[in-house]
This record gives C-alpha cells, structure tokens and sequence, in this order.
C-alpha cells in the first residue's frame, strides 16, 4: 500500500516535467517569445526556436545567448523587440472595425436623411396651421364637406374647435428655431 502511494506520488510530481519536455518556444517576428505544444510554423527560421522537446531547459538558454552573440540579425531583432512591443496589435481586427465605422456611418446618414425628412414635415405641417387659423380667424364664412358629401358652413362652435386643434398643432410643429422666424415671414 505504501509502495502504490510511493509511487502515485512520483507520476504525480513527474507529470509536469514530462508535460514541460514536450513544449516548444520560440520568438515571432515581433520577437515575443511564443510557448506552444506544437512546432513553429516553416516561415520561423531554426535560429528563433528557443526550446523544442528533448531539449534540456538550461540548453536552450545557453544555446540562445551564443545566437544572440553570433548572428547581427538576432542583435537586430533583440534590438527592435522594444519598438514591436509598442506597437503591439490591440486585439481588433482591422477590417471588422473598418466595416463597423462604414456601417455606423450609413446609420447616421440614414438617421440625418430621417431627421431632415421629419424636419420639412414638421415645416409644412406649421406652415399649413398657421394659414388655416388664419383663414380662420379672418371672420370669412368657411364651407366644409359633411360626411355625406354635402356643403355645409361651419358655426362658431366648430370654428372654435379647428382653432383648438390648429393651436396645438402649431404648438408641436412650429417650435424649432427656424420654423419660428419661418412663420414670422
């Protein structure tokens, strides 16, 4: 029983060595280090592969600071990894964000094209208020078509009631600054 713990014991402290064997590291083109399980891809040159499995741990560093000090264009890379570390990517794919700025631009072009057309309505809208309430309120006799299609003239009552609706009217559509000095022509 003792030997089975023993044992257990000794393939749970091995696991990570034998896990850690099998990791391979190596600098990108940015000269970040990169840790993976699987080879570099064929564009990485055998002078960046920093550690590849059955590599001893020591080796590696060993075997990369004797590059560094015999290759110029490792010197160089090392030289330039502060300049890629500032211009690392942010995470954002260039093209989503280039279609997301398109597209928010189509919206807010859509929703002026909307604004404008409300705009003009409203306008209208005041306009034809105003000139009913005058027409209205200048004491001339106003003939309407009664739901059966006959004419009848309107009587004070009715009068008053258009006035009402044609003032609230007016109140809603005729408060923006250049439908007032609109009207006021």
């Amino acid at each position: 029983m003792k030997a089975l713990r023993l044992t257990l014991l000794a393939l749970a402290c091995s696991a990570p060595l034998i896990a850690g064997a099998q990791t391979w590291q190596w600098r990108d083109d940015a000269g970040r280090k990169v840790f993976s399980d699987t080879p570099p891809p064929a564009s990485v040159p055998a002078s960046r592969i920093l550690r590849q499995p059955g590599q001893r741990p020591g080796a590696a560093d060993a075997q990369a600071q004797a590059q560094a000090t015999e290759s110029p264009a490792v010197a160089a890379m090392a030289a330039s990894a502060p300049k890629a570390a500032a211009s690392r990517p942010s995470g954002k794919d260039q093209a989503l964000e280039e279609a997301r700025k398109q597209a928010e631009a189509v919206e807010a072009a859509r929703k002026k094209a909307e604004e404008a057309k409300l705009a003009q309505a409203q306008s209208d809208n005041c306009r034809r208020a105003r000139s009913g309430k005058a027409d209205l309120t200048s004491g001339i006799r106003i003939a309407r078509a009664n739901a059966k299609g006959e004419r009848e003239i309107m009587d004070d009552k009715a009068r008053d009631l258009e006035i009402k609706h044609l003032d609230s009217v007016i109140a809603r559509d005729c408060r923006a600054p250049g439908l007032a000095a609109q009207a006021a022509q």
